[in-house]
């Protein structure tokens, strides 16, 4: 029978730890910014161009304003614990991948212009979150999808064109996919359900089941016929035994 965890969330340092590491560099980084005088917006997205690619790993580090960058400070700050707490063993690549497939879609779909920011993964966090809460049918991360639902529902819209002027659609859309695509490939067996008889194991076989023998192709009952009976002779003797009754005669 396979380990259940009756309890798959733990909580753990990391789940502080984690986003206030994240959200801290991305903060380093814009105070580096506004010291120096040094604007790194070219370390950004600019799509389909070879010199744009290093944007994948870096543009989620950077922002162009304080709006902005608070903006996706308190998103990340609500999200990353969230992810690290209920998909505690998926976490980090969900956040890895995120990271780069936000930006590789961006880099495939994006204007010709520099993309920068952090939305790309919080559209991937998101979408990961909901759709993996609906795909396990568990019932404390169904609870949570519609949680994200009602504090995120109203961003659906910025993944569209023309919805507001100078933000980056497409790497919220790239991120969006992203998150349903590891939704529906990363495997959560911290989830699964206990498994209590036999047909219930993966590498059930039911021609090989006594019980299942029992059924036909087309699933009627149909004992196979018992065996014949085999009576044995346990003694046998070549002498011949007479038997005589001794009790008297009254």
């Amino acid at each position: 029978m396979e380990k259940h965890h009756d309890n798959p969330f733990q909580f753990t340092k990391a789940v502080i730890l984690l986003p206030l590491f994240f959200v801290l560099t991305l903060w380093s980084v814009f105070w580096y910014e506004l010291q120096f005088q040094d604007n790194l917006s070219h370390f950004g997205v600019y799509p389909r161009e070879v010199y744009g690619l290093k944007g994948i790993l870096f543009s989620p580090f950077l922002h162009g304003d304080v709006e902005h960058l608070a903006n996706n400070s308190v998103a990340l700050l609500v999200l990353l614990p969230i992810l690290r707490y209920f998909y505690k063993e998926q976490s980090f690549v969900v956040l890895f991948l995120g990271i780069i497939f936000s930006g590789l879609g961006t880099w495939l779909l994006g204007r010709p212009s520099y993309h920068i920011g952090a939305s790309g993964l919080i559209y991937a966090l998101v979408s990961f979150i909901f759709f993996k809460g609906i795909f396990t049918k568990y019932y404390r991360l169904v609870a949570l999808s519609f949680t994200i639902v009602i504090l995120y529902g109203g961003s659906v819209w910025y993944m569209f064109p023309n919805v507001k002027e100078g933000i980056s659609w497409e790497g919220h859309l790239a991120g969006f996919l992203v998150g349903l695509a590891l939704a529906l490939v990363l495997k959560t067996p911290q989830f699964s359900k206990p498994i209590f008889y036999e047909w219930e194991k993966p590498d059930f076989n039911s021609e090989l089941d006594p019980f299942m023998k029992n059924f036909d192709e087309k699933g009627n009952f149909n004992p196979p016929p018992k065996p014949e009976e085999v009576i044995r002779e346990y003694f046998n003797s070549s002498m011949k035994v007479v038997y005589e009754f001794l009790g008297g005669k009254k």
